[in-house]
């Protein structure tokens, strides 16, 4: 008899166990989050959905700001949280390796990771799906072994051998910078060294190519505005293709379904595909929701832009350097001096 009640007994469990689970799958199959809330979200016990954290969420969003900037590490970002008050969902401190794993957490964005499987979330993303694709990129960037620099050359990283293609690298020697090909894809015609005085007269002399008058300036502001209306037209030509493409990656989903309950392809397989199919859906509707919402978004950086070739001539005649390399590399610096031949000593 005792044998029978364990038998009972066991049974109640591994079948309640088992109820447990299938709520879960057809939860997370339903868009929700069958789990603890991340930090800027909370479980709702009322609705059981997860909804955003609004005092939390603006903090969590600078995070990954920050940290897209490159000049911000887990630490220095630990420090931040608890300078601006920053903590966790049990009220703990944020260390480093918990900030390691929101910036890599997909739930982010829209998606839900669940036993190695992506589905797509019915919470709202906190960030854009762009912005998370920038910060792996620096936390990939960061995980190589990284280089001591014994000098600080300004100009480093910033141009190329117009030659040969290969990175300028440079040298201190007798208290003055000089700048030389690497030569790392062979011999190079430039066997000569470039002094950092004679590489900002130059520089100055591209600024001044790139570089937009008063006159020139109002000019382009003007055709910017007359291309408002057109823009606003093909706006929704855009919008109306991308919904297309959206409706097409959808009927995907659903295909890849049918042929995995038929068992025509793995488990492994059916993963891949749905999470390649999941991501480029989320891509679509950030573009037509960036369409909808700012359509015409780019207008202001494009007079941005202009202006800053505007100012252009101002920096010619600073002696900020580190300045003038930033303003460089914001107007496509590489593309101006790859193509243009250094004069070398």
């Amino acid at each position: 008899m005792l044998s029978i009640a364990f038998g009972q007994s066991k049974y109640y469990v591994d079948n309640l166990s088992e109820n447990v689970k299938r709520g879960m799958r057809q939860k997370i199959r339903n868009g929700v989050w069958p789990d603890w809330a991340p930090v800027s979200y909370l479980n709702n016990p009322k609705t059981r959905m997860i909804d955003v954290d609004l005092e939390k969420a603006p903090k969590v969003r600078k995070l990954f700001e920050l940290y897209a900037t490159g000049e911000y590490n887990l630490i220095s970002l630990a420090n931040w949280c608890k300078e601006n008050g920053l903590r966790g969902n049990l009220n703990k401190e944020i260390s480093p390796s918990n900030i390691h794993r929101i910036l890599q957490n997909i739930f982010y964005i829209g998606l839900m990771k669940y036993k190695g499987e992506i589905f797509e979330g019915k919470h709202e993303p906190l960030i854009s799906k762009k912005l998370f694709d920038k910060v792996q990129e620096v936390l990939a960037q960061r995980g190589k072994p990284q280089k001591q620099k014994k000098h600080n050359f300004v100009f480093l990283g910033l141009m190329k051998c117009t030659s040969c293609g290969c990175s300028i690298t440079a040298e201190k020697q007798k208290g003055h910078h000089y700048y030389r090909c690497t030569k790392k894809k062979g011999p190079c015609q430039e066997k000569h060294y470039l002094r950092e005085e004679k590489l900002i007269e130059q520089i100055k002399d591209y600024l001044q190519k790139v570089s937009l008058s008063s006159q020139d300036t109002e000019k382009v502001l003007f055709e910017l505005k007359k291309d408002e209306q057109r823009a606003k037209e093909q706006a929704k030509i855009t919008v109306q293709n991308l919904k297309k493409e959206l409706e097409q990656t959808e009927q995907k989903l659903e295909k890849l379904l049918d042929v995995y309950l038929a068992e025509v392809i793995s488990t492994e397989e059916y993963t891949v595909r749905k999470q390649k199919l999941l991501t480029q859906k989320l891509k679509l509707e950030e573009k037509i929701r960036d369409f909808e919402q700012k359509g015409l978004s780019w207008l202001e950086p494009a007079r941005e832009f202009v202006l800053s070739l505007n100012y252009a001539e101002k920096l010619r005649n600073s002696e900020n350097y580190q300045e003038m390399k930033t303003f460089l590399k914001n107007i496509g610096s590489n593309h101006i001096l790859q193509n243009q031949k250094l004069n070398f000593d």
